[in-house]
């Protein structure tokens, strides 16, 4: 394969599935970064990386290796295809004291756009949740409903985060100090939260909050 006939694969890859870098075909694929370039510097696309494409998007691999045929393949018709469905959970996330409601029972589905999803994270590991109390407003309310990528699990201070202490579930930002985490609502009725050593330790970052939605009232 030559280096114009693999660039042109990535190309439809990034057409396909709305990608706009390696880093975001990457994580797609679930594979680091220098995997791509490596199968750059082969000329040649591992067929497990059409196979998932086509598992996880619906995307004809004959279409990928020569550009004819039909862009999407199966059951889903291309504008289908365009679509992801996230399931919503019967979890629901504290933005209060916390919430013993963590049931992973699936409610329903909703659609969103592919190419908007992979922008964002990885569509694979999204879910959505509702959540309820005050301690996020202005930014979140009581009865909205969020949208969690479970494969951002790295700190980064001032972002919102789904996150798990024991058995209790809450949407927090999260700031990493040394041996401490500082969970911040923005309601500044609400102190902050220092957990330290083992408490520190205990708590399970869930996934990074992307997004959120709420129902006019």
């Amino acid at each position: 394969m030559s280096a114009n006939e693999f660039d042109g694969i990535i190309k439809r890859i990034f057409e396909a599935a709305g990608i706009e870098s390696q880093t975001d075909l990457a994580r797609i694929l679930k594979v680091n970064r220098s995997a791509v370039t490596q199968a750059r510097k082969k000329g040649a696309v591992p067929e497990r990386w059409l196979l998932r494409l086509y598992r996880a998007y619906g995307i004809n691999p004959e279409w990928l290796e020569t550009g004819r045929g039909h862009t999407f393949v199966g059951r889903q018709t291309e504008e289908a295809s365009a679509f992801k469905k996230i399931p919503k959970v019967s979890a629901r996330l504290c933005a209060g004291n916390g919430s013993f409601e963590v049931g992973g029972d699936v409610q329903n589905y909703y659609a969103f756009r592919r190419a908007w999803l992979n922008k964002r994270g990885a569509s694979d590991e999204m879910v959505l949740l509702d959540i309820f109390g005050n301690s996020m407003e202005p930014e979140m309310h009581d009865g909205d409903t969020v949208l969690i990528d479970q494969s951002q699990k790295n700190i980064l201070a001032g972002a919102v985060f789904a996150l798990g202490i024991e058995d209790t579930i809450m949407v927090k930002r999260v700031e990493k100090h040394p041996n401490k985490l500082v969970l911040r609502s923005d309601n500044k009725d609400y102190a902050p939260i220092y957990l330290e050593g083992d408490e520190a330790d205990q708590v399970r970052i869930l996934g990074k909050v992307i997004w959120v939605c709420r129902e006019i009232r």
